[in-house]
This record gives C-alpha cells, structure tokens and sequence, in this order.
C-alpha cells in the first residue's frame, strides 16, 4: 500500500494518483503543480494543455532567484514572472489521466473530481560525471522529483432560498 502525506477519512468520493523518482525539474513542476491546486480536473487538463500552446502562463513564485523573466501574461494570476515548463506539464498531465482513469474505475464522473491535495517533494539527486579541464570530474547531478495529487467529488451547490415576507431590521429602528 502506498502511503499519502494527507490522509482522507471517506474513501468513496476520493481518487488519488501518484509519480516517484520523476526525472523532471522539482522547481518547475512545483510551481506547475501549485498552479492547478484547486481547480476540476477538465479545467486542469486544459490549463495545461493550453500552457503547452502557450496560450495561458505558470506563474513562478516560489523559486525565482534564478532570473526568471516576466511575462504579461502572469497578469492572470496577479504576478510579473511565469514560464510555460513543457516537460513538467507533459508529467503531471499523465498524472491527470491515471486520475481520470481510476475515477472510471470507481465509478465516479471525472468532469465532478477537483483537485483537493496536490504536492510534490524533491527525490533524490540521481549523480553522473562530467569531465572538465586539466584533467577534472565536476559531479552532474539532476533533481527529479515525487508528485502526488488526492482529487474529491465537488459537492452540489445548493441555493440559498430567498426569504418571503421577513424585512431586515435597519440600525435606525
């Protein structure tokens, strides 16, 4: 059994997926990650799909020291810097679609499914040698990462009922 960071008492209404060891930046798939949090499962895959085309931006918040640039287009999200992180988006949409899949095979309607736990931890450095001038080995060190995403069914929004006959009570009375 595979164990999540956040645990979840009622597993009927509940699909979860997961990726370990990924060989894709962690940087760049947090800050993409951290995009979708929140959103259905449709408007996630279309997120990203439209941030392939580039079409709609990731906005880098977190880990910007490195000179990321700005962007117009991170206006959306009311921020100045953003990239479009092709692979990471490539990883987490087959994320996406192992969660779709496992909502069919519960028997649950993947458009009702949003995205209730996202996050994504760094995995251990996986080490290869590059050699340099004079006879020098400098270690070449990639940094993948684990990614686990927990999805729920979205409750129906039920209206409130207009009150009949009731007034409010006004501070003058």
């Amino acid at each position: 059994m595979v164990r999540y960071s956040w645990d979840v008492a009622e597993q009927d209404n509940v699909v979860k997926t997961r990726g370990s060891y990924l060989r894709v930046h962690y940087k760049n798939t947090r800050e993409t990650v951290h995009a979708i949090r929140g959103m259905s499962l449709p408007r996630a895959v279309r997120f990203l799909e439209n941030v392939k085309a580039k079409k709609e931006i990731v906005p880098f918040k977190r880990y910007r020291n490195g000179g990321i640039g700005r962007k117009g287009m991170a206006k959306q999200h009311n921020w100045t810097q953003g990239r479009w992180p092709l692979k990471s988006c490539n990883f987490v949409l087959d994320l996406l679609k192992n969660a779709e899949s496992n909502a069919e095979v519960k028997g649950l309607q993947p458009e009702s499914l949003f995205i209730k736990h996202a996050q994504v931890n760094r995995a251990p450095h996986m080490r290869r040698r590059t050699y340099r001038a004079h006879g020098r080995i400098n270690p070449y060190k990639s940094s993948p990462c684990h990614i686990e995403m927990i999805f729920m069914k979205q409750k129906e929004v039920v209206p409130r009922p207009e009150t009949k006959g009731r007034a409010r009570k006004t501070v003058a009375e």
